[in-house]
């Protein structure tokens, strides 16, 4: 995108059209005019749809007037606003000088907008130059003042600079030149395993994301004096992993599992060693009066033992990810449900579910949710659940009532 088309998406005309068709079909917009207010109708509709997506994961950029969005996938590669809000009280906890930091990996900016709030300055650096041109213009429409941009891979940054810094932050494409998804940090761009010891020529702390997809233990492999591991998921849906590495450390790092709200509030946190997880024993039981199924960043996080001995808690079976416990644990970071029945008759299922609705799930069963839910004859809806897993003895079907 050329500065003009940036200049020309950003005026009021153009930008009422695009709010007034937000809901509307981009690729039957494409198919039906070549141009709209005198701009290829293609841009005009990778902009519609870069504000639907932006509506929930970004509304400080959806809300404000004349935002420009670049390509879906620079959208989609972005932190969400909760995630991004989170890592600046993160960094505020955890480095005490905040003048200057680097963000490496500028992308659509979400990172560096939220972490210029705890920084004096922020270099921006992106070798996308039309991304480069798109976030110049959102900041000036945001009104941030404190960040430098640079059209400069992370590569030809650190070369240029003899400046010190007191954070770099990187989150490196987990795409390969092929556009295949990678997971490994070193096949990753920029790759972090090379970079580490020039970034620690101009800094002693480091700030890594990476794919909540990415196995924590190969993770620490790859790069070395990681202090802290912070495991973030929003509303219980794991997104990221944060690396936080510091050039003087060389302990045992801490392992954190977070959960946190659309705001990036934190609802939820366990924070363990993984040597502790390793000496942790567990106790196992059939299923007692209630069930408790921890958050998506503990099971990510790897605490199956610690958690049920932390609560006191019985596991299911050692593969089932599901504990229980015959009074109520309050304050329990997950799900709890108090059971109505377990591996109800055909007459028993109808007579706790007299509409036929459930919200079913399976853990380590035979069956799908949905194959369950088939076989069950059940739909979608209401307040109970039925929840298929395995037990110590045998495979369990139970209906419950979420707390």
């Amino acid at each position: 995108m050329l500065p003009s088309e940036v200049l020309q998406i950003s005026q009021p005309n153009v930008q009422e059209f695009i709010l007034e068709n937000e809901n509307v079909d981009e690729k039957k917009l494409l198919l039906s005019k070549k141009e709209i207010l005198g701009i290829p109708s293609n841009l005009i509709a990778n902009q519609i749809s870069g504000r639907r997506k932006a509506k929930i994961k970004l509304p400080t950029w959806y809300k404000a007037k004349g935002i420009v969005y670049h390509s879906n996938l620079a959208i989609e590669q972005s932190s969400s606003e909760a995630t991004a809000r989170f890592k600046t009280q993160t960094i505020a906890d955890l480095i005490k000088s905040r003048k200057s930091m680097v963000d490496l990996t500028g992308g659509f900016g979400v990172d560096s907008f939220f972490l210029s709030k705890n920084f004096d300055q922020v270099n921006y650096v992106e070798p996308n130059k039309e991304l480069v041109e798109i976030v110049t213009h959102n900041y000036q429409l945001l009104r941030t003042t404190n960040i430098q941009h640079y059209a400069q891979t992370a590569e030809e940054f650190l070369k240029d600079t003899s400046s010190q810094f007191d954070l770099f932050f990187l989150d490196p494409s987990r795409r390969d030149e092929s556009n295949r998804k990678v997971f490994r940090l070193a096949d990753c761009v920029p790759n972090i395993t090379k970079l580490q010891p020039h970034i620690f020529e101009r800094t002693n702390h480091l700030l890594l994301k990476a794919s909540p997809l990415l196995d924590i233990q190969q993770g620490l492999r790859e790069i070395a004096h990681v202090k802290k591991i912070i495991v973030v998921s929003v509303e219980n849906d794991c997104k990221e992993l944060l690396f936080f590495i510091d050039q003087n450390f060389s302990d045992e790092p801490v392992i954190e599992a977070v959960n946190l709200d659309q705001q990036g509030k934190v609802k939820e946190t366990f924070s363990f060693l993984a040597s502790d997880e390793k000496k942790s024993e567990t106790l196992f039981s059939k299923p007692n009066a209630y069930l408790y199924e921890p958050n998506a960043s503990i099971l990510k996080g790897g605490a199956f033992k610690l958690i049920s001995s932390r609560f006191s808690l019985f596991k299911l079976q050692t593969s089932t990810h599901l504990y229980t416990s015959q009074e109520l644990i309050p304050n329990f970071p997950g799900r709890t449900f108090k059971i109505e029945k377990i591996d109800p008759t055909d007459r028993e299922l109808k007579m706790l579910l007299p509409d036929g609705k459930a919200n079913v799930a399976t853990r380590n069963y035979p069956l799908s949710a949905e194959a369950l839910k088939k076989k069950l004859k059940l739909k979608d809806g209401g307040e109970k659940f039925v929840i298929g897993f395995s037990g110590i003895d045998k495979k369990h079907i139970t209906i419950a009532i979420k707390i």
